[in-house]
Parts: structure tokens; sequence; C-alpha cells
């Protein structure tokens, strides 16, 4: 694709009220989307678009500059790809509705824009990126101690198999997954629901950046300036799903927007995954209903793979204690193979530990704190702990 027909793209990507279907419609009916934006107002009208469609639409080309939105791209170190372009994803090719611009920031795109002319040519290293196999791991915003910690042992698991982590960015699940695969050295890729020079939520700002330093990428189909609104979230969700082989829920309740991730992710074809709560938590209403719809019931990462038809590369259940499910035969003292046991099948509160052990508060304090130096347990707040 030539630069002139892409800046023709990328401004029908930018007017808004012509979205995937539309714009379809157009390259379809003209040829091109060149001849589409410069069609005479008289066609545009007859080929049905309606008649405040086409007055918008004319007056904004004939003040939209093209060539100060790309530099402002370039500034933002941003880059795009077009649906028919060879480094867009695959996957995300093949959904019904996929989006005809993605607006990427990545490592790559920051070393391939070193002109105008570049940064929308030279993307070998984008393909990097999107060529990997991808597993999305969504949830709550609302996370419990219980969701944050097989939100991490599955994501630290899909890491360790080789496999890209993509999420949506938001509190709670999308978060710890983003930051895991970031602490395990993984890829992860963030779908927003806003312009790329926009972070929502803002306090996620740093958590973007780390995305992009640690090799993966943050995009988004909504063009710059493009606020986050409620309605842009569910198409976000379709490309979350598209981007992936699989969706994997690791906590929800029944009104989570995760489980509208899953059910484009079954009208893709993709795999739908869900991990399931306690009955008595309602944040495990939306997993639960998902089991019942046919969701394949996620007990380790194994589970995961073995539907996706691809093999661990570490022998041993994510969900599996580092140390091999067992303190026997350990460089542990007796108190801590003691606490070791107890935190084997259940996270426990602190109370409770002292409670099972029969050891004193400050003892228990103690030895947690060196177990956790040892990297055999975790400190998943409020007093809580589990092995890690």
């Amino acid at each position: 694709m030539d630069l002139e027909e892409k800046k023709r793209w990328v401004a029908f990507n930018v007017f808004e009220g012509i979205g995937p279907a539309r714009f379809k419609l157009l390259l379809d009916y003209f040829g091109s989307a060149k001849k589409a934006f410069d069609a005479p107002e008289k066609e545009l009208r007859e080929i049905g678009l309606g008649e405040k469609l086409v007055l918008r639409f004319i007056n904004f080309r004939k003040s939209f500059d093209i060539d100060s939105y790309f530099l402002r791209l370039r500034k933002l170190e941003i880059e795009i790809l077009c649906d028919d372009e060879e480094n867009y994803p695959k996957l995300l090719k093949e959904i019904n509705d996929k989006p005809p611009v993605i607006y990427v920031k990545s490592t790559a795109s920051i070393k391939n824009i070193t002109s105008l002319g570049q940064s929308f040519t030279k993307q070998a290293r984008i393909g990097n990126i999107f060529g990997r196999k991808a597993v999305a791991v969504v949830g709550t915003r609302k996370v419990t101690g219980y969701g944050r910690q097989v939100t991490a042992m599955i994501t630290e698991g899909l890491v360790a198999v080789g496999l890209a982590i993509v999420s949506g960015l938001a509190r709670g699940v999308d978060e710890i997954a983003h930051e895991t695969a970031i602490d395990n050295n993984g890829i992860t890729i963030a779908v927003l629901g806003c312009g790329l020079d926009i972070v929502y939520p803002r306090e996620h700002k740093k958590l973007a950046e780390r995305i992009v330093e640690s090799g993966g990428a943050i995009i988004s189909e909504f063009p710059l300036g493009r606020q986050a609104v409620p309605g842009n979230f569910p198409a976000r969700n379709r490309i979350i799903s598209g981007l992936c082989l699989g969706v994997v829920v690791t906590e929800a309740a029944q009104d989570s927007g995760s489980l509208i991730t899953a059910s484009a992710a079954a009208e893709q074809g993709r795999e739908v995954f869900a991990v399931p709560g306690p009955i008595t938590s309602p944040l495990s209403g939306g997993t639960s209903e998902l089991i019942k719809k046919g969701a394949k019931l996620v007990s380790e990462v194994a589970d995961i793979l073995e539907e996706l038809g691809l093999e661990s590369r570490s022998g041993r259940s994510s969900f599996a204690p580092a140390f091999g499910g067992t303190a026997e035969g350990q460089n542990f003292s007796l108190e801590e193979k003691k606490i070791i046991e107890i935190l084997e099948n259940e996270n426990l509160h602190i109370d409770e530990i002292v409670r099972k052990t029969g050891m004193d508060s400050g003892k228990i304090g103690s030895l947690l704190s060196i177990l956790e130096i040892k990297g055999i347990i975790k400190n998943f707040g409020e007093g809580v702990y589990g092995l890690k």
C-alpha cells in the first residue's frame, strides 16, 4: 500500500461515523480508500450513507489535515497497520469485524519511526510481536486475593511456554496479567479502549510504559484524542479475543465486561477457558456461568495447553509449588516445613497459620518473612499468605 492510500485509510478511521462495516462497503464500491475519500458528494449519497453522515463527512474532509496528523503520530512514536498489510496480526485479520486500522506503540515502532515515509513501511520488527501465539487473560476489576493468585499463576505458566499475554490494561485481573508477564520476562500486549495518546485508567501510565519497554505493545483501533467511553469497550474486547488462540477468564462476576470478551471469543471460533472459584463468592458467578455454558474448566495451565494443542516446556503444572509440591528433602528448618505443608492446599491468614502451627505470632511473622525472601511463599495482602 502506498503512503497516499494509507493516509486515506487513516482519515476514514479518524472520522467518527464510518466503522469497519461501512468502510468495507466503501472499499468494495470504489476500489480504494483514496477514491472513496475523494468521491463526489452526490455519489456518496447515492450509495446510501445518509444525508447527515454525508454532510458531516464533506465538512470533515475539507478541514482534516492528514499530514499534521501523521506528524503527531511520528512525534508520539506510534505506528499504523492496515488490515491488508503484511504485518497486520494474522489472527485478527480472520475475524468478521476486524478493525481496518490499528495503532501500535512498541519498541519496534519507536525504532521504525526515523522519517515520515519509513514510519509506515519499515515494519519487520512489529511482526515479531504479533507473530507470537497469544492467549488473553481477563477478568474482574475488583479482584480478590484468590483471583490475584490464580491470575498470576496462570499467566506465569503461559509465559513459561512462550505465549504472549493479551489483556485490556484495566484495573484488577488485566493489571495483574500484564505485570506478571513482564516480571517473568514475557511479552504482553495491552488493547486500549481509547486513543494511544490517552492511557486509561490514568494510574496505569507507568504500566503502559513498562509494557512497551519490555518488548510488548499497546494497541488501539481508536484514533488519537478519542476518549475512553463505555461504548468503546465491547469493540476493544473483540480485538483482545481476536488476537488470541483463546481467552482465559480467571475471576469475574456475572455482569463483568470480561464475559463480553469471552462471548466475542466464542463467536470468533476461539477457545474459552474459565477458572472455577468459591461458590460463595459473587466474583465467581461469571466464571461459573461460563463453565455451565461449555467453557473449558481450568485447574492448571496444562488444561489450556492441552486444549490448544500446545506442549508444556516445564513438566509441571503452573499451580504446583516451585519446590515440587512438598517440603520434604528441601533445605528448610522443621518450622519452615510445617508452614509450607499447611499452605500446600490453601492460602491462609496469618492468624490461622498461628492457630494451626501452635507457634506464637512473632515467630510466625519471622518465618513468613524468611520464606518470602526465599521465594517460597507470597504475601497476597491483608495478612493472607500462600505458596508462590
